[in-house]
Formats: C-alpha cells, sequence, structure tokens
C-alpha cells in the first residue's frame, strides 16, 4: 500500500519534510509505511517510533493522545537526533514527519497544522478500513511476514544475548585489576542486555494480542450496533489467560464476527445475537449464533466473502441453519500457520550466489540491502537478477519474488 507516498504528496502544498513514517499496530505485516529520504526511512526502527509515541502520549492525557494529539521537537529517527512532528490517530495510528517545515501561502489560506491533521485523519481511517476489509491474500502475505520477522528477531535476541552474558561475566571476574572500568563496562552491557530484550518483547507485542483484549477490541466495534440497532447482542468472554493470537488472527476474528452480526440483523426477527470466543491451544474458536428465522444461507455473497477469510487463514466455518429458530455458526481458525513446504528449486539450475541473492529478494530486500549483506556491489547484485530472470522465466522483480514464495523461498 503506498499511502505513505501519496499522503506526502497531498501534504508538499503545505508542508516541506525530509521523510514520512506512519507506525500502525493494525498492520502486522507492514507496521512502517515510508516516504522521503531513503538514508533516513531505511533506519527508523521500531524502537525509535515506540519512543516517539510515548514522548507523545506523555505531553497530554491518554485521552487526547488517541484523538489527534500533535507534539514537535528533537528525538532520534532513523539513527540520528533530528527535528520532529509527530501527530496520533483515533486507531492510535502515529505520523512522524522530520525536518517539518509549514508552508505558509502568500494570502489567506489554510492553516498547514489544520490540513495535515485533516489529511493524516482520513489516511489513519483508511488504513483502518483496509486491514479490517482486507482479502484473503494479505491475511497470508500478513502471516508470513509476522511469523518471520518473530523468527529473526528471536535469533538476534539468543545471539546478542549470549554475547553479552558472556560479556558480564568477564567484567565481573575478580582477576581484572582495574574495578571502576568493570563497574562501568557491567552497567553499560547490563543496559544494552535490557534493551535488547526490550526490543525483543515489543516486536512480540507488535505480531501477537491478547485474546481477551482483541475481544474487548470486537465488543467496541459493535458497540454502536448494540445501541441503535435494539438487538440485544451477548458476548461470552474468552478465558483471560488464554493463548495470545497472532495479530492477523485476532483482525480476521473481529473482522469475521461483525460480517456474521451484520448478515444476521439483516433478517427479519431477529432479537438477540450471541457471539463467543474461545481458545483451545491450537485454535481460535468463534461461534455465534442467532434467534431468528433460520433463513441465513452459506451461500449468500456475504457470507461466502467470509468463508473465503477463513480459508485464507486455514481455518473452517460451518453454518448449521435452523428453520425457526435461528443461525448457529462455528469458525475455527488455527494459530499457528502451516508448515512452509521445503524449497524446491533444483529445476532453475542456480549457482551458489545466485541461490543467495534470491534468497534475499523474496524476503524483500532490494538491491543495496542484497549487496550489503553479500559484501559485494550492486551492479553485481544485477548481474546476478538479469540472470535469475533468465533462468526462472520471469520479466520482473514482482514476478521473480511471487515465484519464489510459490516454490517455498521466503
Amino acid at each position: 500500500m503506498d499511502i505513505a507516498h501519496r499522503l506526502r504528496a497531498a501534504l508538499s502544498p503545505y508542508w516541506e519534510s525530509s521523510a514520512l513514517v506512519i507506525f500502525t499496530e493494525d498492520c502486522t505485516g507492514r507496521p512502517q509505511k515510508k516516504a522521503g529520504a531513503e538514508a533516513i526511512i531505511s533506519r527508523v526502527s521500531i524502537a525509535e517510533l515506540d519512543a516517539i509515541r510515548t514522548t507523545l502520549a506523555a505531553e497530554g492525557n491518554s485521552g487526547a493522545a488517541r484523538s489527534g494529539a500533535a507534539w514537535s521537537g528533537e528525538a532520534v529517527f532513523g539513527g540520528e537526533s533530528r527535528p520532529l512532528l509527530a501527530v496520533s490517530s483515533p486507531s492510535n495510528a502515529l505520523l512522524v514527519l522530520s525536518d517539518p517545515q509549514p508552508i505558509h501561502a502568500p494570502v489567506a489560506g489554510p492553516d498547514p497544522h489544520w490540513i495535515l491533521h485533516y489529511l493524516w485523519t482520513l489516511a489513519a481511517e483508511r488504513i483502518r478500513e483496509k486491514v479490517a476489509d482486507a482479502p484473503p491474500s494479505y491475511l497470508i502475505e500478513s502471516r508470513a511476514a509476522s511469523a518471520e520477522r518473530l523468527r529473526v528477531t528471536a535469533e538476534l535476541v539468543d545471539q546478542h544475548s549470549t554475547t553479552l552474558e558472556t560479556l558480564l561475566a568477564a567484567l565481573r571476574s575478580p582477576a581484572l585489576a582495574d574495578a571502576a572500568a568493570r563497574t562501568a563496562a557491567t552497567d553499560a552491557a547490563a543496559k544494552a542486555l535490557v534493551g535488547l530484550r526490550t526490543v525483543s518483547d515489543r516486536t512480540t507485542d507488535l505480531v501477537e494480542e491478547p485474546v481477551a483484549s482483541a475481544f474487548q477490541r470486537l465488543r467496541e466495534d459493535l458497540r454502536p450496533l448494540m445501541s441503535f440497532s435494539g438487538i440485544d447482542v451477548q458476548f461470552i468472554e474468552p478465558p483471560v489467560n488464554g493463548r495470545a493470537l497472532p495479530g492477523e488472527v485476532a483482525h480476521a476474528a473481529r473482522a469475521i464476527v461483525r460480517g456474521l452480526v451484520l448478515a444476521m440483523v439483516d433478517q427479519q426477527g431477529v432479537r438477540r445475537i450471541r457471539t463467543q470466543w474461545d481458545c483451545d491451544g491450537a485454535n481460535l474458536l468463534v461461534n455465534v449464533r442467532d434467534d431468528g428465522p433460520g433463513e441465513l444461507s452459506a451461500a449468500s455473497p456475504a457470507v461466502a466473502r467470509l468463508v473465503q477469510r477463513v480459508e485464507a487463514l486455514n481455518g473452517s466455518m460451518g453454518v448449521d441453519v435452523m428453520p425457526g429458530w435461528g443461525a448457529d455458526v462455528a469458525v475455527t481458525l488455527p494459530l499457528d500457520p502451516p508448515a512452509r513446504p521445503a524449497a524446491d528449486v533444483a529445476g532453475w539450475n542456480l549457482g551458489e550466489r545466485e541461490l543467495e541473492v534470491l534468497q534475499l529478494l523474496a524476503a524483500g530486500q532490494r538491491n543495496r540491502g542484497i549487496a550489503a549483506k553479500l559484501h559485494i556491489s550492486e551492479n553485481t547484485v544485477k548481474f546476478h537478477l538479469r540472470n535469475l530472470y533468465r533462468k526462472l522465466g520471469a520479466s520482473s522483480r514482482t514476478e521473480a519474488m511471487a515465484l519464489a514464495h510459490s516454490n517455498g523461498l521466503r
């Protein structure tokens, strides 16, 4: 989704900035959406954005921070301290502009700050809608991206934790004479270790959501319907200590329940709808039941679309219709992605370096990133890519990535 580039273009008559970054936890696969100077946006981290959000929230009460509050000042962004302007949204998404400068029209015109808030509110709401109505393909991609990020983070935590713990053990050794240096180094290493684990926990938070809070967000989504339709929507709470839900499962489950409730409301004579979530450790179990005439059809377009969403996550949906008594819908959503098939690329006859380039390409790396990881030049990367396109029969970078994914490379 190129919403960051579109928003930056729309703001350009009113604001100058070196970079624009959107940070939204609704998109588990792509929590950052960026536009602007590559040297900045390529280095922006989740930890930096989290710190900016904390600063923004601290400037006012939590209610203001969730409804369009703004903060400007100096903060680390892209690895360096820069002037920033940060704006929140009702959906808790965050917008950050680096090196911001408002452009005032020579004659009376709209205030740049008003324009910024107006366009950002529209963009944030559009992101929320896109996620709520995401097609099955987005859910599959989001799950894969979430799982990969969690795996990489876990590997980094293991690697650096071992290094830092070894360093601590050495520096605490009584064999070292310089006690002051040892104390200072110990404090620095301990701080780094805590920081690393904090980043790991934060990344996990982005891709998982406690089942109780996910269900509470569903209640908030359906609150307007409960208030104005006259229908009694009942909620059976999930176990508080149930397994946390992957972000894309939580989003999909809420969207599926909302869709089922709306489909049930369209029937005549529905007075009560009951929705229940439970978790058996491996699956999220969703049940939605109404007391209507029992006319809900699994073949209707509205329900068929929901079945596609369920199947995109390797789940299942059963619709039990009882004429005169209502409909009972049971949904099972696995919490873990299916086992990834082994890569099958032997038929492409790739060289060792070509396979390394293809793996990094499939992981979403750009040419510069591939060159840095393999310690080769960007021109060499382009040379390997041309050979890859020829051997794969691909006409573009996107097609090569799709072929790699379909053959088990991530």
